[in-house]
């Protein structure tokens, strides 16, 4: 069967296969984090305005990005160095005022596990979430009843129900469009991609507080959770503080495992503010999921940090280092690569059909760069009408062509050159994937 029509025919069996779940009571766990996005509205003109005002005589090609941002010069050439190289990241920020009065603004929802859960949501699929960001504005965005999170009691509820224990964390998200223009004076920029800078004021997710009762939920209930997905580490700062939630995390699955030996655990990777966090964090939780879930830039960055470089617009080259990686690492099963041409699984088969699980996250993830926001299956159905990546189908054909055809699994996504919107892209794809585990 056509790539074009396994999606067609995973569409039409959407509804299906996610009654089917609710008929068994199996969803998803979201794990771990929550905060209020404020979505700014950026256009280039605002860039090349703050550049004219407060950086005459700088080198655009010169600015680099600020470890944390203190001043409205290093805001500015943080930015700049995200839109010329077409990347995304988080970069922290010492005051919020320096920023919030250049843009219009409204609000979102932040975390893997709370976007996660609105992909879901928007589909009529249900999910237990995490949350650490508890706040009414937080909550509010994620009232819905597709939507669970755990009461201090042990219940299931409705965010609707939550009473505010934690502090408000939040992030402000600048989109940047491929092709715009950067100008100053004389010299100009065009960026090449679109992507998106995540400025962060870290609260509540610096310390990353676990509600024992999530935890305690999943172990007693864990046939009824098909999937458990960790994600969200990679705000913390403090290594030691690291170790103990990190350990606590590897008791938690083996309960997980031991009452629900079919249980995916399942971790999404992140961009780290701190390489010594991240390396901390990898080298502890790897060897104890199912599957590890990353962007092509994080498998570079990754790869890089243990001397075996890549090429991520060379497949082969990328199946190589996500091979080190699963071996030298040990994650149980396999690991999946999403990026705006193609999704990919390599790893040991599986008795869930993986292949559904790209589509789906596929599927997920362009809608909502299509239309920015979660897609309604109506809105899906949109993105069937659209060409597969001609890169995704290259890469396609290579892989099936190579001695590594048995061990991967590869998808072209549905393609948009200039997308609507480019934030939690990676946790509409993550949601899309459970739902072959279910």
């Amino acid at each position: 069967m056509k790539i074009e029509e396994k999606y067609i025919k995973l569409y039409e069996k959407m509804d299906e296969n996610i009654n089917s779940r609710k008929s068994n009571r199996k969803m998803p766990a979201m794990g771990y984090t929550s905060n209020l996005d404020i979505l700014c509205d950026f256009q280039v003109d605002i860039l090349n305005n703050l550049l004219e005002e407060y950086m005459q005589g700088e080198d655009l090609s010169a600015m680099k990005a600020a470890k944390e941002i203190k001043t409205v010069q290093d805001f500015i050439s943080t930015l700049v160095y995200f839109c010329r190289k077409g990347i995304g990241g988080e970069v922290d920020i010492e005051e919020i005022q320096i920023i919030e009065k250049f843009f219009s603004i409204k609000n979102g929802m932040g975390g893997t596990s709370a976007q996660a859960a609105m992909a879901l949501a928007a589909i009529g699929c249900p999910s237990m979430i995490h949350l650490t960001d508890d706040s009414k504005e937080v909550c509010d965005i994620l009232s819905s009843q597709h939507i669970y999170t755990v009461s201090p009691n042990g219940d299931l509820i409705h965010t609707n129900q939550v009473t505010q224990r934690s502090e408000q964390e939040i992030h402000y998200i600048i989109q940047f469009k491929k092709g715009d223009v950067i100008r100053l004076g004389d010299q100009e920029v065009v960026i090449p991609v679109s992507n998106r800078l995540i400025i962060t004021k870290i609260t509540v997710n610096e310390i990353l507080p676990f509600s024992k009762p999530y935890f305690d939920y999943i172990e007693s209930h864990a046939k009824d959770i098909s999937s458990n997905v960790l994600s969200s580490f990679n705000a913390l700062k403090d290594k030691d503080l690291l170790k103990e939630r990190l350990d606590f995390v590897r008791q938690h699955i083996k309960k997980y495992k031991a009452n629900n030996e079919a249980g995916i655990v399942f971790f999404e990777d992140a961009d780290y503010h701190n390489e010594m966090i991240k390396k901390i964090c990898i080298e502890t939780i790897y060897s104890e999921v199912d599957i590890v879930c990353m962007n092509e830039e994080e498998l570079a960055y990754i790869l890089q940090m243990y001397n075996f470089p890549i090429n991520i617009e060379d497949i082969i080259s990328c199946v190589e280092g996500i091979k080190y990686i699963k071996e030298n690492l040990k994650i149980n099963k396999g690991l999946i690569v999403h990026t705006k041409d193609y999704s990919m699984y390599v790893g040991e088969k599986l008795e869930s059909d993986i292949e559904s699980g790209l589509i789906y996250g596929n599927m997920l993830a362009t809608t909502k760069a299509m239309v920015g926001w979660y897609g309604s299956k109506e809105q899906i159905s949109k993105v069937l009408e659209l060409p597969l990546s001609n890169k995704g189908v290259s890469n396609k054909k290579i892989i099936d062509k190579s001695n590594y055809a048995s061990e991967t699994i590869i998808v072209p996504t549905k393609y948009i050159d200039k997308p609507k919107y480019t934030i939690g892209l990676g946790d509409s794809f993550v949601a899309g994937v459970q739902i072959c585990f279910m």
